[in-house]
Parts: structure tokens; C-alpha cells; sequence
């Protein structure tokens, strides 16, 4: 059948909104925020799964050419938090808890002079229990992640802007774990429709931990106003309100002093909510100047939040005739060291 004549957009070729802007190079991606004074900002990050911090000798770097400053939590405001999320990490306090934990930033007029003074930041750290997957976490007699529990702010958990729904599932109370939650969903009786099958299959399935991918790694620029302690912030982002959220309670600043600029994105596919400003926004108001802090390539990979990986088994109840009677399900989702919503989803 013909598309009648009065469709004037469907079955039509559509021009992307900001494609001309991207082919032209007329697009403004954060790392292209220039500002006078700025600054460079480069991350030393953990090398350990888990270990204690038993020292940071930053005063080689702090000599180098062109660096600044170096800052480690006990110099930033807000630094004295525990982290609840890795949207709220601003660096390591005591002890890392996982392989690529942000321990201290070395703030330089450039960014090879933020890279070398990052090289020269010596960590000493003493190797803790690592548990690495899910069935040693889940294991009797596993050690635990969080002895007193998982910690916990008044902040909203930024991973929940995928499904920012009542699921009604019901949430289990249970001493501490490594099992931040259950979550369980039903309807109808699954084991007498499994007895009544004629066929069960059952089967198991794991999917691994998967990077998103972006050709943009995460960037955040922050231009502070040290006298009225206000901030704007230049970032790609997903979720400006989010930032502006958690970069004002992180800070002890009210929302309305703390401006945000999102940028265009070069590609997040849900990644893109908030991991470096808060830590980008700190630095500056710490200095005083603008910062800009982006991301390498080995460092996104390292830091940033990845699809969790997860372990399915699936019991499927069939007729002869080919008729599904009963699915039962248990999924498993590895959200690392921090407490996650991804099982509500």
C-alpha cells in the first residue's frame, strides 16, 4: 500500500539537530572550554582492588615544573565524607576499595605538567582482602565490603534517572552483607506450574562487566567565584540537575550557587551523571581558579561505571504442545563496592 500524501515525516529522511554543528566543528565539547587562568587537573588513582593508604608523599611533585598544587582528601571541602556512591567520590580517605579509587589530584598549568607531577606522587598502600566476583562475594563466609554496613547520605542515587519508577518489588531487610538488596517479582504459583510442566529446561548464563564506549571520556571544566563561593560548571553530562545536586551538597553550597553548563556529548549511553564534577568542582573552589579535569582513555575505563555484570539462571516449564507454563528467574547484578538501584530496573 502507498504512504498517503499527507505524511509529511514518516518514511523521510530527517536531518540530525546538532549533526551540521558536529561535521562543521562548530561544536563545543567541554575540553574546549577555555578560560583565563585555567588550570589542569590530572587524577592519581589506586592501583589496588582494596588496600589501606598508609601514605602519600606528594612533596616530589609538588617541585615539578609547572605544577600548582596537589591535593589529597584532607585538603578539599567535603573531603572528610565517606563516599556512598561513585558519584559522591571525591578522593580515597584511609582506604581505596577499588582498582582505580581517585587518591589525590595534582592541579598544573598544563596538562603535561599535571601528567608528570601525577607520575610523581608516590602511594604507599598495604594490600587488603580483594573479593572480585560474584560468587566469592556471595559465598559463606565472605568478607565483607562494608563490616557496618553500606554507607549511606541524603543524596538520590543518580543510576536511578534510568527508572525513576515504583517498581513495587519488596525490598529485603538483612544484616550486613555484600548483598546490598533483593528485590523479587511474581505472579502466579512458578513451582506448581513447573511440577505440571511437561518439559523443564533449565540453564545458566553470565554477561561480563561491558564499558560503554564513548569517544568522549568524561570532562568537567569548573570556573569558581571564591568570593561569593559560587561555581559554574562546564561539563557533558547526562544529567545537569543531578550535578548540580550532588556538586552543592558535596560542597555544603546551596543549589543556586552552583551553575551548570551542559555541553554537547560526545556519546554516554547512561555513563555520563556526575562522576568527575564533584571532584573537578572542588579542586577549583579549593585553588580558586578555573580547573579543567579530563579523563584519559586507561583512566575512563578505570573509574568510571560500567554495565554491571551479572549471573542469570533460568528454569523455563513448557507442554508437549509447546506451550510456556512457568519462567522462574534469578538474576544476579555485580554493581562492585558500591550499593546500586540497578536490581530495581
Amino acid at each position: 500500500m502507498s504512504q498517503p500524501e499527507e505524511y509529511t515525516h514518516l518514511g523521510k529522511p530527517r536531518k540530525i539537530i546538532d549533526g551540521l554543528d558536529k561535521i562543521t566543528g562548530r561544536a563545543r565539547y567541554t575540553a574546549d572550554v577555555q578560560l583565563p587562568g585555567m588550570l589542569h587537573a590530572r587524577v592519581v588513582l589506586s592501583v589496588y582492588a582494596h588496600a589501606r593508604i598508609d601514605s602519600i608523599d606528594t612533596e616530589a611533585a609538588r617541585g615539578m615544573a609547572g605544577v600548582v598544587a596537589v591535593y589529597t582528601a584532607h585538603d578539599l571541602p567535603g573531603g572528610d565524607r565517606v563516599a556512598s556512591s561513585r558519584q559522591t567520590t571525591l578522593l580515597a580517605r584511609d582506604e581505596v576499595r577499588y582498582r582505580g579509587e581517585p587518591v589525590a589530584v595534582v592541579v598544573a598549568i598544563s596538562e603535561e605538567a599535571a601528567a608528570d607531577g601525577a607520575a610523581a606522587v608516590m602511594v604507599e598502600y598495604t594490600p587488603l582482602t580483594v573479593v572480585a566476583d560474584l560468587d566469592a562475594a556471595q559465598a559463606p563466609g565472605a568478607e565483607l565490603i562494608w563490616p557496618d554496613g553500606p554507607p549511606s547520605d541524603d543524596a538520590a542515587d543518580l543510576t536511578a534517572a534510568h527508572a525513576a519508577v515504583d517498581h513495587g518489588a519488596a525490598k529485603e531487610e538483612h544484616a550486613p552483607s555484600n548483598v546490598h538488596e533483593r528485590n523479587t517479582k511474581s505472579r502466579g504459583d512458578v513451582e506448581r506450574a513447573l511440577r505440571e510442566a511437561d518439559v523443564v529446561i533449565e540453564r545458566h548464563y553470565r554477561t561480563n562487566i561491558v564499558h560503554q564506549g564513548y569517544l568522549e571520556p568524561h570532562a568537567s571544566t569548573v570556573d569558581p567565584e571564591p568570593f561569593k563561593r559560587t561555581l559554574t560548571v562546564y561539563t557533558s553530562t547526562q544529567g545537569q540537575f543531578g550535578v548540580r545536586d550532588e556538586v552543592a551538597r558535596l560542597l555544603g553550597l546551596p543549589k543556586s550557587a552552583v551553575n551548570v553548563v551542559p555541553m554537547t556529548v560526545g556519546g554516554g549511553f547512561g555513563a555520563k551523571y556526575g562522576i568527575i564534577d564533584p571532584l573537578a568542582a572542588a579542586t577549583a573552589l579549593k585553588i580558586g581558579r578555573p580547573v579543567r579535569l579530563v579523563l584519559t582513555r586507561s583512566e575512563d575505563f578505570l573509574t568510571t561505571t560500567p554495565s554491571p555484570a551479572t549471573a542469570i539462571t533460568i528454569k523455563l516449564g513448557a507442554k508437549n504442545d509447546g506451550t510456556i507454563t512457568a519462567l522462574d528467574a534469578v538474576v544476579a547484578l555485580d554493581n562492585g563496592v558500591y550499593p546500586s538501584r540497578s536490581a530495581a530496573l
